[in-house]
């Protein structure tokens, strides 16, 4: 599914040409991906493409291209990002429960 249909998607919302910038102008460009819900999809989306433009799931061409020389041997990217996603959840430590005022 492309993330770009999804209607959750926060790029939705965006100029179509905001998400592709140069320079300085990419770090605004991936702040509009931090909330978005379909980020690790959109991320996958262009790494499985290798999509050589743009700011996808918060990543520029730049940081995807350095990312696929590094791990050359992930050839499903969405399938890793999701896996990675339900073990975080997964040993994501519970939060701390509060403590109960003393009886009076």
């Amino acid at each position: 599914m492309d993330p770009f249909t999804d209607e959750r998607a926060k790029c939705r919302d965006a100029a179509p040409d905001a998400l592709f910038v140069q320079g300085r102008a990419q770090n605004r460009a991936k702040l509009i991906c931090l909330p978005c819900p379909v980020r690790a999809r959109c991320l996958a989306e262009a790494l499985d493409g290798q999509i050589e433009f743009g700011v996808w799931g918060g990543m520029t061409e730049r940081e995807r291209r350095a990312l696929l020389r590094r791990r050359p041997e992930v050839t499903d990217w969405a399938g890793l990002l999701a896996q990675a996603w339900e073990d975080y959840q997964r040993s994501e430590p519970s939060p701390p429960q509060q403590a109960l005022p003393a009886p009076a």
